[in-house]
């Protein structure tokens, strides 16, 4: 098998897997973007669909694509679940035969404290890989998920028995970063993760922990005080249900969620078997850029390190060469201003026209949204808003979004 190459990205562009949205509906509270209310129906069903033995989160984001909101999907029979690329005869039959055993008006997962790609507290930045977790556990601050969409996000990696020349650098780079206003996204584990975190606590900075264990179980439990800390200061977030025990599968399995919400994948010292490159080469199949620390021949515990490099990461040389390279990674650009409705819109497009977000929204969220009109009326309004050149819609989809495309 090839190595991968890794890619410097053009800067001002985003990479090949960035630009896609995820449908959700948006509120404000307290200043902060979050989903209305918990027990939506479709963030229900994003954990509902979740349940479904050999439905994993590659097949869940291709089934909200393809039907636009997963409670179309939900309804779909098997020949119309065939259409979905992943999706064969044996599966949309099971999926048939066990939908009806989940009853949506009870099935919640055990704790409040969750979100799905249905909520707009969900990055887009993450939603953007093609498996996507559909829920995510939280501990801590949320806001710091909205955060990695406003500036970039850094996610430091590497060894879990890192050399003295591994810990100094991941000291002096993390603490400068965090001065430099970059959130820093580690997993917690002992060596390079622990390190990262600490001294970015240290710093004041912020700092997001992705954990292969439930948010509630300690692991390793030597690093019980540092979970405490960012579980008050930073944010702790797990795709695994409270209580769930560390499993070696876990890990490999969190290390997409790192490099999902990184900008950037920095690794400051790994052998060629580390983890951490396995969260460096989905950072670079994601699109998004790779650095790597160089370290010395002798190292062993840092040939992963110069193994990435020789293949096409960018080399870690000072601190202020990296800040300079990292700040010029673009950022989520801001939302295109709404278009005013021309004020003789008569009072049902105006009705539809104001359940329209700046962002991709399905037909479903709309149509909870207007309850008052029938959905026959809505994709009516919708199609006459669309000729009038007020909202678009999305091509494969039954999504739209406000402004012409």
């Amino acid at each position: 098998m090839m190595p991968p190459t890794y890619l410097r990205r053009s800067r001002g562009t985003r990479g090949p897997h960035l630009g896609h949205s995820n449908p959700r509906v948006e509120t404000d509270i307290g200043g902060i973007a979050l989903s209305q209310e918990k027990s939506s129906q479709e963030s229900i069903l994003w954990f509902a669909w979740s349940q479904i033995h050999g439905l994993g989160p590659i097949l869940q984001k291709r089934l909200a694509q393809h039907f636009g909101s997963l409670a179309l999907a939900w309804e779909a029979p098997p020949d119309e679940l065939l259409a979905v690329e992943g999706i064969g005869l044996k599966l949309a039959w099971a999926i048939a035969e066990h939908r009806p055993q989940i009853d949506l008006e009870t099935t919640s997962p055990a704790t409040e404290n969750f979100i799905t790609p249905a909520d707009a507290a969900y990055p887009a930045l993450l939603y953007e890989i093609p498996d996507p977790p559909p829920i995510l556990y939280y501990q801590g601050d949320l806001a710091l998920l909205s955060a990695c969409q406003q500036r970039p996000a850094v996610g430091i990696v590497g060894t879990r028995s890192p050399s003295e020349y591994g810990k100094r650098w991941t000291r002096r780079l993390t603490k400068t970063l965090c001065r430099a206003g970059f959130l820093i996204i580690s997993g917690l584990a002992d060596g390079i993760d622990r390190i990262a975190h600490e001294s970015c606590l240290e710093a004041q900075g912020e700092t997001i922990a992705v954990l292969g264990t439930g948010v509630d179980v300690f692991y390793p439990y030597r690093n019980r005080d540092l979970y405490r800390a960012i579980g008050q200061s930073g944010l702790l977030l797990s795709e695994y249900p409270p209580g769930t025990q560390p499993e070696k599968a876990h890990f490999p399995q969190r290390n997409r969620i790192i490099a999902g919400l990184s900008r950037a994948t920095l690794v400051t010292e790994a052998p060629r078997k580390s983890g951490a490159l396995i969260t460096a080469k989905l950072a670079n199949d994601y699109g998004r850029d790779v650095f790597a620390l160089p370290g010395s021949l002798d190292n062993i515990r840092g040939h992963g390190c110069l193994d990435i490099l020789s293949q096409g990461a960018q080399m870690i040389l000072r601190e202020d060469t990296l800040v300079q390279a990292l700040g010029e990674i673009p950022v989520e650009p801001s939302l295109p201003i709404a278009p005013a409705p021309p004020p003789d819109l008569p009072p049902l497009l105006l009705t539809v026209f104001q359940a329209v977000t700046a962002e991709p929204r399905s037909l479903d969220a709309i149509v909870q949204q207007v309850n008052e009109l029938s959905t026959g009326d809505i994709l009516s309004a919708l199609t006459q808003l669309e000729l009038m050149g007020l909202i678009s819609s999305i091509p494969g989809t039954q999504q739209y979004q406000l402004g012409a495309e």
